[in-house]
């Protein structure tokens, strides 16, 4: 923790360096473009090895976008750089949350799928940090703004999180509580968490406690899904499971 809280001092919002995006990779659709998704990866992953999982479900409908996080140092792995979406210093409720490395990943996304023909839904999933910035996302659609106040431009339509947990999600309920707005494009998106029940990395309490927190917070179309034997990993159970998710909440055709 004194990683975290020495990071998020005083002079960190001035001496602090904007940090590099990686390479992105696109997985064109194989049939009619009807939906788009950003797939974020996981702590020191690329968007190379989450591209190669995309192509091979059999979703012919939705375009992939496949972006590659900044390199820099994580104080959860005592300040060794790696490609990370934000900061984290601990897994626990208490744990201070890097609103400044969220705010910047969540803006890259959205101005990743900003481009998208306004036919096309876009939706937002991700492998662990990447699952916690998708959620970051939903909660940013939800209450129309990034956490540093700046509007938030997308028309969410789904948002999956494999094996992650919900950044901010003590001050969620108050912040969307306020504003009917808020509350109405809260009950309106779909969201699907997937968990490994043997996750010794991100454990299975926090998958769980992240949707629990989201259905207080007014989110009425959280699935939450749990799996035997799962450790910090997808298995094709828990992909054949996304890819129904997906085709049922975004009315894909399959052609």
């Amino acid at each position: 923790m004194s990683h975290a809280h020495s990071h998020m001092g005083s002079g960190s919002r001035t001496t602090r360096r904007a940090f590099e995006f990686g390479k992105t990779h696109v997985v064109r659709p194989k049939g009619k473009h009807q939906a788009t998704i950003v797939w974020l990866h996981g702590l020191g992953d690329n968007g190379l090895s989450s591209s190669q999982l995309l192509e091979s479900l059999p979703l012919p409908n939705i375009k992939w976008i496949c972006p590659t996080a900044p390199t820099r140092p994580v104080a959860i792995l005592g300040g060794f750089p790696c490609t990370a979406w934000f900061d984290v210093g601990e897994l626990s409720e208490d744990g201070p949350d890097d609103w400044e490395g969220l705010d910047a990943s969540a803006a890259h996304i959205a101005n990743l799928l900003s481009t998208e023909p306004a036919d096309v839904k876009v939706g937002i999933g991700g492998f662990s940090m990447g699952a916690a910035i998708a959620l970051y996302s939903s909660t940013c659609f939800a209450m129309g703004r990034y956490g540093n106040g700046i509007p938030y431009p997308l028309n969410l339509r789904t948002v999956v999180g494999l094996s992650g947990w919900l950044p901010g999600s003590r001050s969620l309920r108050n912040k969307i509580e306020v504003s009917h707005e808020a509350r109405r494009r809260a009950a309106s998106l779909p969201i699907l968490l997937c968990h490994g029940i043997s996750d010794d990395v991100v454990l299975c309490k926090y998958g769980e406690k992240s949707a629990q927190s989201l259905c207080s917070a007014g989110f009425r179309y959280v699935a939450f899904k749990s799996y035997d034997g799962l450790g910090h990993y997808t298995v094709p159970r828990e992909m054949d499971e996304v890819c129904t998710w997906l085709s049922s909440r975004l009315g894909l055709e399959g052609i």
